[in-house]
């Protein structure tokens, strides 16, 4: 994943929001009926923690790109004894290892944390694109329990096995993102060619045998996590870019670059390659291992992206197929010091506004090198358990309802046909209105009207095509929630 700093409006770059509404608009369903039961239940669980973790959280830069040869903002190199050289870079880089050492890791602490904030899943970076592994694997040396990092002596060592068990504990779902491409293997980035970008550095169609042993050894990591590692319920695979593509889609993907002026004078910040991983064969092999496995290949139009995930940004309307937005809580998808993360009103907000277009919200949190979360991480979810414990039954197992926000009001609807309007506090608003007028909404005669976290029943009276419904003072002097307060209405007319 790129850097992704939260900015209130959740403005990002033309290129990537392109992106991601071309690949909205694309999506091919499952078949597999063990898998569209898990994704079904999968939906209803509507929000989840994703963590990025590796040896680059000591140099608080943006995952793994500083290595990757591309003039891109997320791609600066500014650390090292010799940034300005790329292959002093590398070194240093690289031998980030030799001083990653996180002994305040402690995984219970942040499943407790997330299970509090009521996040259902959770999906941890396995390995990220420089291909250094957080997790026993004994096909790459490089990896957190080599003996040349200092961590692999600790009885912990092996960060994926203790995670997974810790939010197993908690009751919560496990997914493990696993980057395709691999800029530490030679037969990714083969060490005779200099790599040019982030795609694999020579033609595979050239190097038959030497893609091969690549395919393998993707496959093979990726049946270790699934056979090693207990119950996983998501595969959520990066890198995006390694994908089989045909002479249609190559051509195509060209023209882009050169109509959206990329390249005034020929010169192309990253190439477009076929380069086929196999995955048709590999989810195969997967769902043997790990039957019902939900697969999340992104950004790759195909049966393998079981939902999508449009990345840093909310869409503007509710979408016809599963989804997740994936937003940083605070800095980037690594660690920065010094990150400013959401208020618990932004945060809550986010989650409604997702939930009510029929998404789920992948909330992304960055361990230190020391192991630790952010006290404002640890704010920030217990805003969201504070809110939840009032609220849930208005956002989990819910599916939209037209026209799924009016004003500063979103709407969800449970499957017993029950609407629940969330009147979302207005900057420096601390309390509900002591009226509040629904437009959209036509609640059945006589139905009644309460606020979730209050018995109350709330009087209300037939608006236009809406309704308007009074709110007593004594309740807005107690009200049970911060941020924003739900109503609840037992039956409306279709």
């Amino acid at each position: 994943m790129k850097k992704g700093i939260f900015i209130i409006a959740l403005l990002f770059s033309a290129q990537i929001f392109a992106q991601a509404i071309y690949e909205d608009e694309r999506y091919v369903p499952e078949t597999d009926p063990l898998v569209v039961k898990n994704l079904d239940e999968w939906q209803g669980k509507k929000f989840g923690l994703l963590m990025h973790w590796g040896t680059y959280s000591q140099w608080g830069i943006v995952e793994s790109w500083s290595i990757c040869p591309e003039d891109y903002g997320w791609c600066e190199r500014k650390k090292g004894s010799n940034p300005s050289n790329y292959n002093d870079y590398i070194k240093d880089y690289e031998g980030l290892r030799k001083t990653f050492n996180p002994v305040k890791f402690d995984p219970a602490k942040w499943a407790k944390a997330a299970k509090y904030a009521g996040m259902k899943y959770m999906v941890f970076t396995t390995k990220h694109h420089d291909g250094f592994n957080m997790y026993d694997t004994k096909y790459s040396d490089y990896k957190i329990t080599s003996k040349d990092v200092p961590f692999h002596t600790n009885p912990k060592a092996d960060v994926l096995k203790e995670i997974f068990n810790s939010f197993r504990g908690e009751g919560i779902s496990t997914g493990a993102y696993f980057s395709k491409p691999d800029w530490h293997n030679e037969n990714y980035w083969d060490p005779y060619f200099p790599p040019f970008d982030r795609n694999v550095n020579y033609d595979p169609s050239l190097y038959p045998e030497k893609w091969q042993k690549y395919v393998d050894f993707t496959h093979n990591q990726i049946l270790e996590i699934l056979s090693n590692y207990g119950k996983v319920d998501i595969l959520w695979l990066d890198g995006g870019w390694v994908r089989k593509r045909d002479q249609v889609n190559i051509k195509e993907n060209y023209d882009e670059k050169f109509t959206e002026n990329e390249s005034k004078n020929g010169f192309i910040k990253h190439r477009v390659v076929d380069q086929d991983p196999k995955m048709d064969e590999l989810v195969v092999k997967a769902r043997q291992k790990q039957p019902g496995l939900i697969v999340v290949d992104r950004a790759v139009h195909g049966k393998n992206q079981n939902y999508l995930t449009p990345e840093g940004r909310v869409p503007e309307k509710t979408l016809p197929y599963p989804w997740e937005s994936c937003i940083p809580a605070g800095g980037g998808w690594s660690y920065s010091p010094g990150a400013q993360y959401m208020t618990g009103r932004q945060g809550i907000h986010l989650l409604i506004d997702i939930v009510a277009k029929g998404g789920n919200l992948l909330l992304n949190v960055a361990p230190s090198p020391e192991g630790e979360w952010d006290k404002g991480a640890y704010d920030l979810l217990q805003a969201y358990g504070d809110w939840m414990k009032v609220n849930n039954t208005a956002i989990y197992n819910t599916k939209p309802i037209e026209p799924y926000k009016e004003e500063n009001i979103c709407f969800t609807q449970n499957k017993a046909g029950n609407v629940f309007a969330f009147y979302l506090a207005k900057e420096g608003e601390d309390k509900i209105p002591a009226e509040v007028t629904v437009k959209a909404i036509s609640p059945k005669k006589g139905t009644k009207i309460t606020m979730l976290g209050s018995k109350t029943s709330l009087k209300w009276t037939k608006e236009g095509n809406g309704f308007k419904v009074v709110i007593p003072e004594s309740l807005r002097n107690n009200l049970p929630a911060k941020e924003a307060w739900t109503l609840k209405i037992e039956a409306i007319n279709r």
